[in-house]
């Protein structure tokens, strides 16, 4: 008889929830691969790469109908059993199709069929020359300079994005023998950490901290460790993370901006002998797979990144560190909403090694999850050192003299403390010059033609933006409207704050740090050196100067308009507020010089800002989790949001009304649909957009009913023609 075919289920990215199955390739003999490596599959009229879920011998499909798989890509899986696990069951809880799911945990060129990319792990060592070298000698090439100074103290090598250097320098130093490239397997083994001249003397509090984590090192644990500002959270994880590399154990630290990854890269390389791999956003395709691959091969024992590198392969994993934890940027917002922090819980347990989440600002899920016993808290209460807690004080904005969100009073303090050599950092969460460009003569107002919003104006490039979908157009020089050349910037951003400081202190070297002065390479890093080294005297910038940097000649934080996140119809908006106002005040005073914080506002008596000044971010936290439990609303209850948009308004709630009709009879006390309503910002990028929120008492209610539920929207008429997402715990109501 003949043999029985082979049938592969494959998982292929596309948004259908639904595996393929093909016929197993004729070549694959008596070892056949195994779940998690890449196939290239016909599908449709494209070849892709798909990811093998299972081998099996039958299928739903005749045989004579299946295609074949026509290659497999990899000796050995490119995912491993850990994650093949992890994102099984993300899939699952996120209510996203598999092959979408399992591509995004890859680098791009893993994606690609056409792609053959190096699977070695590549790092340069000094050869017997290079180490005989004076560096003196090579005064006038700094950099070949600082590629021998750094090899020499990384004796099992370095791979190039870890050394930040041209490749042109790299092959210098080849062409004259002092350096050379060679393939790593695996981590070299010996003594690799040196901490002889940077250990610092912990505080009782932080050698707690740290005893309790080494303590369940063996095991898995949640710890949040809740410490204020300059309270040295970076310090206990530098010390959770010694002894691990001594053991030949990997860390992945995860953080929630590419901003704040060049000041932890920099502690971690003046601690650690050891190579790190690196993975944000700003990389290039090559650059993320080196650094994937070296995780993969156990190379790199340090692993630091944002969001998705939660999907990186460990070969010997010993800790995963959350810092910032309560950073919505560690959700995805777009495709496979997933949080990063949550499926590191989820990973830590399942590779039964501890997970450390730590921020001076802890989200109230976390918050809740430690009052219920599933974390343990761990606290730091004061700064490490001889550094002190700022003052803080709310300066009442009415009646005051204002120019440019710079008032009478602020303008005097910044002239305080910059006499006194004090650095100064203003915060303002609006680049652009202004929000608004409107006609004096007849009201007219610059609005996006694809969103209901508004044009930014950026005025030293002559254009407005809109910075929802990223169209821009030139500025106006006369009213489309009635042709008046009156044309005027309202309301302040950044650029404009700019101006108006540059003009108040002419002699004072101002540093603006946001998304428009930071959009090419290497731009961030330089900015944050100028503002950690105190070069800048005034520091101007919007949420990515304010999240956990470290700038110890700050002595004066401001925050210029308070009064942006107090009314919002958004539950989370207080508790995102309170995190900010916090987090800018943690730059002050973070070495020996005092610290004041001045928070300008309209609404001095308001109870958020007086609570926050008044008693902290810990007594405010406890009365949002009170109020929280009174309304019933996450963590006491667990949420999903339907979205839907297309090119028509009346299509999205259509779409929405079915689903609702499908969803209507699992309503109960405990579980209940609202909507569907239009979003607050019902037209972006030239599409309409509407939402369905469920709410549930408990967490498995919602997902009983998804899982019921998202399978029957193919039945909805029209639903092709609207474009849906699911958003499972969303961060983002709107």
């Amino acid at each position: 008889m003949p043999a029985k075919i082979l049938i592969f289920e494959v998982a292929v990215p596309s948004p259908l929830y639904r595996s393929f199955d093909y016929r197993a390739p004729i070549a694959t003999g008596e070892s056949p691969p195994v779940p998690g490596t890449r196939v290239l599959v016909p599908f449709g009229q494209r070849r892709v790469v798909g990811i093998l879920l299972t081998i099996k011998q039958d299928s739903d499909i005749p045989a004579g109908k299946l295609k074949d798989v026509l290659e497999v890509l990899d000796a050995k899986p490119v995912l491993g059993t850990d994650l093949m696990q992890l994102l099984s069951w993300a899939a699952r809880y996120y209510h996203h199709p598999i092959g979408e799911v399992l591509a995004a945990a890859l680098p791009v060129l893993l994606r690609k069929p056409d792609s053959c990319p190096d699977t070695h792990v590549m790092v340069w060592k000094l050869t017997d020359a290079g180490r005989q070298q004076s560096l003196q000698s090579l005064a006038r090439a700094p950099r070949q300079a600082a590629v021998l100074g750094v090899l020499t103290e990384h004796p099992q090598g370095l791979a190039r994005e870890a050394l930040s250097v041209p490749l042109e320098v790299l092959n210098r130093l080849q062409h004259r023998g002092w350096i050379h490239r060679v393939g790593l397997e695996q981590a070299p083994a010996g003594n690799i950490v040196n901490l002889s001249d940077t250990q610092h003397a912990l505080t009782v509090q932080q050698q707690s901290a740290a005893d309790a984590v080494q303590a369940c090192f063996d095991s898995f644990q949640a710890f949040l460790l809740e410490g204020v500002t300059g309270s040295g959270k970076t310090e206990v994880y530098l010390r959770l993370i010694e002894p691990l590399l001594q053991k030949q154990k990997q860390v992945l630290v995860l953080v929630p901006e590419i901003g704040l990854t060049p000041q932890l890269v920099e502690r971690f390389r003046q601690r650690f002998a050891v190579d790190i791999a690196v993975l944000h956003s700003g990389l290039n395709d090559s650059q993320r797979l080196r650094a994937w691959q070296q995780a993969a091969s156990g190379a790199a024992r340090l692993i630091l990144g944002t969001r998705s590198a939660i999907f990186t392969p460990l070969k010997n994993p010993g800790m995963i560190i959350i810092d910032e934890e309560h950073d919505t940027s560690l959700k995805q917002q777009d495709g496979f909403r997933y949080s990063a922090r949550d499926l590191a819980v989820w990973r830590a347990q399942q590779l039964n090694i501890p997970i450390l989440l730590g921020s001076a600002t802890p989200s109230l899920e976390s918050l809740y999850n430690a009052q219920q016993g599933r974390y343990q808290l761990l606290d730091l209460p004061e700064r490490a050192g001889k550094a002190l807690a700022p003052t803080m004080r709310l300066l009442d904005l009415r009646g005051q003299t204002m120019r440019d969100l710079l008032s009478a009073t602020l303008l005097d303090a910044m002239d305080v403390h910059l006499k006194k050599g004090g650095q100064i950092l203003l915060f303002l969460n609006r680049r652009g010059f202004a929000p608004v460009l409107l006609c004096h003569a007849c009201g007219w107002v610059a609005e996006c033609r694809r969103c209901d919003a508004r044009m930014t104006l950026h005025q030293r490039r002559g254009e407005l933006r809109c910075h929802h979908c990223g169209s821009q157009r030139r500025v106006d020089a006369f009213c489309p409207s009635c042709g008046s050349s009156e044309l005027l910037g309202i309301g302040e951003g950044t650029e404009r704050i700019e101006q108006a400081l540059q003009e108040h202190f002419p002699d004072i070297s101002v540093l603006r740090i946001d998304r428009d002065t930071t959009r090419r390479k290497g731009e961030l890093e330089a900015a944050l050196s100028a503002a950690e080294t105190g070069a800048a005297r005034i520091l101007l910038g919007t949420q990515m100067l304010a999240k956990g940097h470290h700038f110890p000649e700050v002595t004066l934080a401001a925050i210029l308009d308070a009064d942006q996140g107090l009314f919002s119809t958004d539950f989370r908006a207080s508790e995102r507020m309170a995190q900010l106002i916090i987090q800018v005040a943690g730059r002050a005073g973070r070495a020996e010089k005092p610290g004041e914080v001045m928070i300008q506002t309209h609404h001095p008596d308001h109870p958020l800002l007086r609570q926050l000044v008044e008693s902290g971010y810990p007594a405010f936290a406890q009365s949002a989790l009170e109020e929280r439990q009174e309304t019933l609303l996450p963590p006491y209850a667990s949420m999903a949001l339907l979205r839907a948009e297309a090119t028509s308004a009346e299509q999205p709630k259509a779409f929405l009304d079915a689903a609702r009709t499908l969803a209507e009879p699992s309503q109960s006390a405990t579980l209940q649909l609202w909507g569907p309503v239009a979003a607050p910002m019902e037209r972006r990028a030239g599409r309409y957009r509407a939402q369905l929120l469920v709410q549930a008492g408990h967490r498995n209610e919602l997902q009983q009913l998804l899982r019921q539920w998202i399978p029957r929207f193919e039945a909805i008429r029209d639903s092709r023609r609207v474009r849906w997402s699911i958003d499972v715990d969303p961060v983002d109501m709107f």
